[in-house]
């Protein structure tokens, strides 16, 4: 089932904000402030109760923005998260040139003065989503310049599969002084590549050729592709623009190019990381919350997971929109969770993208447990950070061992920092049950992908606070005393 709406609905929650409450036209100096790096300070011990509502996909969000370089005319976006990496990509669309305003969650895209196809190099280096703009770009204009992605150092990921990809359809692409540089070759446009086999079903390859594809003279197959959710949502939004796009959400995918696409108007459907996250952090509290809204089929391997460590977790439809009930009252004789192994993999497989909050999850739980990365070779860097808290938990390569507080681990509050954005919030979640004080510095890492965060925990009963420095965090904590003596 597509993920993205294509009519105007309100997923609004209590806790959502939106980027501002006024029409407002974007620009580099509006989007991004430079304030002092903040610090996460969590004091530990907290159980957890009430509703969250879940935000907008972000990884959908980001494809779907710079697909909107494909369309002429104007295109609207709602339910969009206000997360930094959504406030770069739309930075990155205005270096070329579009207009782009946002108001009470929503974005709306001009793309028809697009004047470069060359996007702005230093935001190109803060986030890995900003390279899908070369498919469109290619496709719309046949040319691109466009710098290497950046974005969390979490393993290598080659832009090989891309640069075949764009040569499969017609484009003469090499690399140089950093930048991707590719034109049609024939001089007028890409032509459809036939059949194009993907070595590794890479996401981001398969959202950036199939935007590119979409305009490209003929039919391309591409086989072997990614099956995420975020997939459907790109091409439900490419079709409802005039595209003709066919087997998303398999590993067969059909485009067949058209020479014009128009604007369009979709909702993002909620974030199934962010859900999954606050699943975990249910969890690891050992509370009981309600997590809305949801599509269940994207976290089903989540879900049996936890109900094998011991949670209950009820699928209901509340409000209109379907939730998750999930609360830690323990199925086994121990009444305590139980530890379990995991293998990541893509798409209908266990998400990578939950792997770091899963391992603080486990440290928590009795037994042994293994963790196994297939995806991202160095997305382990969170276990080291963990340790400081006092977990216990090895590390050979791909794979973590983790053992459980009946094997000594027992988180205690101490100074700890993110490295990048699904490690950050496995120690936010550690975070919430260690005891005593946890500092959590590398805030902005965490801030790419969670809207309100903050609020949101302090919603649920969480004491979290953010601080810009040490000194703004002891004059909080002078005039809290004061206050309450």
């Amino acid at each position: 089932m597509a993920t993205a709406i294509f009519k105007s609905i309100n997923l609004h929650s209590n806790y959502h904000s939106r980027f501002t409450r006024n029409p407002k036209t974007v620009t580099k100096s509006n989007l991004v402030s430079h304030t002092p790096e903040p610090k996460l300070v969590i004091t530990g011990g907290s159980t957890l109760s009430g509703h969250v509502g879940i935000s907008g996909s972000k990884n959908s969000t980001l494809a779907i923005l710079a697909s909107t370089l494909c369309c002429s005319g104007t295109c609207k976006l709602n339910n969009v998260p206000n997360v930094s990496d959504t406030q770069k990509m739309c930075s990155i669309l205005s270096s070329l040139g579009a207009e782009i305003e946002v108001y009470n969650g929503d974005i709306v895209v001009n793309t028809d003065g697009v004047g470069s196809v060359e996007p702005c190099l230093d935001e190109m280096k803060e986030i890995r989503g900003g390279f899908f703009v070369m498919g469109p770009l290619l496709a719309r204009f046949g040319e691109a310049i466009v710098g290497l992605p950046g974005g969390c150092d979490i393993g290598v990921r080659p832009v090989d599969l891309y640069v075949d990809g764009f040569r499969a359809l017609g484009a003469a692409v090499e690399i140089r002084n950093g930048k991707v540089q590719a034109h049609a070759a024939n001089g007028r446009g890409l032509v459809g590549a036939g059949r194009f086999h993907l070595d590794y079903p890479s996401v981001g390859a398969t959202k950036t050729l199939m935007m590119a594809a979409c305009m490209a003279d003929g039919v391309t197959v591409l086989t072997n592709a990614a099956q995420e959710p975020e997939i459907i949502d790109l091409a439900d939004f490419l079709n409802n623009s005039g595209a003709s796009i066919e087997g998303d959400g398999t590993d067969k995918i059909i485009i067949r190019g058209k020479s014009h696409l128009h604007g369009s108007e979709c909702t993002t459907g909620p974030d199934r990381i962010e859900a999954g996250t606050f699943l975990l952090a249910a969890a690891i509290t050992r509370s009981g919350i309600l997590v809305s809204p949801v599509i269940p089929s994207q976290l089903l391997l989540l879900v049996d997971k936890l109900r094998a460590a011991g949670c209950r977790v009820t699928r209901m439809t509340l409000w209109r929109y379907r939730s998750f009930l999930i609360s830690t009252i323990c199925a086994n004789i121990k009444n305590d969770l139980q530890g379990f192994d995991v293998k990541t993999g893509p798409f209908p497989g266990f998400p990578t993208d939950l792997q770091p909050q899963t391992m603080a999850l486990l440290t928590t739980c009795n037994g042994s447990s293994i963790i196994q990365e297939t995806v991202f070779e160095k997305r382990m860097s969170h276990a080291h950070e963990l340790c400081k808290l006092g977990a216990r938990i090895e590390v050979c390569g791909s794979r973590a061992l983790i053992s459980g507080k009946n094997h000594g681990s027992c988180l205690r509050g101490c100074p700890v920092k993110a490295t990048d954005l699904r490690g950050g919030m496995a120690l936010v979640l550690a975070a919430l049950v260690a005891e005593g004080t946890t500092e959590i510095s590398g805030v902005t890492h965490i801030d790419q992908g969670y809207e309100n965060l903050e609020l949101k925990l302090r919603g649920l009963g969480a004491y979290v606070q953010e601080f810009d420095s040490f000194a703004s965090m002891r004059t909080s904590s002078i005039v809290e005393a004061l206050h309450d003596s």
